[in-house]
């Protein structure tokens, strides 16, 4: 086989041979073949890389525009944050765990902008019980200093819970009055009949 002059050789990847003028053999980069390589790993390579690039990004390498969105995205991460721990605390063993929503910002790092924790209500075995149980998650739900919609909704229910609790409570009270006077006359009709068999 004979080479000549400025003759190129492919050999694989991104790479190509060629002798120069003076027949030294060169080895260069193909530009056409590097653009085109759409290899997993070259994939791979590239994502790692912008994200190594973003990762590296500081406060001061951000714009002006980019670290507003950063203060405003810390600012509603803590929002959220405090917002769901209010609940977490005013709800006793009756809430769950949090759970969030997040957004990357321009700097790479994950904020919270949104968040939830479930109330799970045990069953009561008393009115005295379920009223109870209502204002405690009343009180869970408009912990918060900002009280969501949802947060208003849940309170909701839970004094309609109340109420109903209080009603059960109520003709509970006056089931027992009413079985004492109903005890109270037949103990003086007992009492009576008596007394009037022993006059008799």
């Amino acid at each position: 086989m004979q080479i000549s002059s400025n003759t190129s050789y492919d050999i694989g990847s991104s790479y190509k041979i060629k002798l120069n003028e003076s027949q030294t053999l060169v080895v260069e980069e193909d530009p056409l073949r590097k653009s085109n390589d759409k290899s997993p790993k070259a994939e791979l390579e590239k994502a790692q890389k912008n994200k190594e690039s973003k990762a590296s990004k500081n406060g001061d390498e951000l714009s002006a525009d980019e670290k507003r969105v950063v203060n405003e995205l810390a600012a509603r991460d803590s929002e959220v944050k405090a917002h769901e721990a209010a609940h977490q605390g005013a709800g006793g063993g009756m809430t769950g765990s949090a759970s969030y929503t997040y957004q990357q910002g321009p700097d790479g790092k994950m904020y919270a902008i949104g968040g939830e924790v479930s109330i799970s209500s045990p069953s009561a075995s008393t009115p005295e019980e379920a009223i109870k149980i209502a204002r405690q998650i009343a009180s869970a739900a408009m912990a918060a200093g900002d009280p969501s919609p949802q947060d208003f909704a849940v309170a909701s229910s839970a004094r309609i819970m109340e109420i109903k609790a209080q009603q059960q409570h109520m003709k509970k009270q006056q089931e027992e009055m009413m079985g004492k006077k109903a005890y109270g006359l037949e103990a003086n009709s007992s009492k009576q009949n008596n007394q009037t068999s022993v006059v008799a």
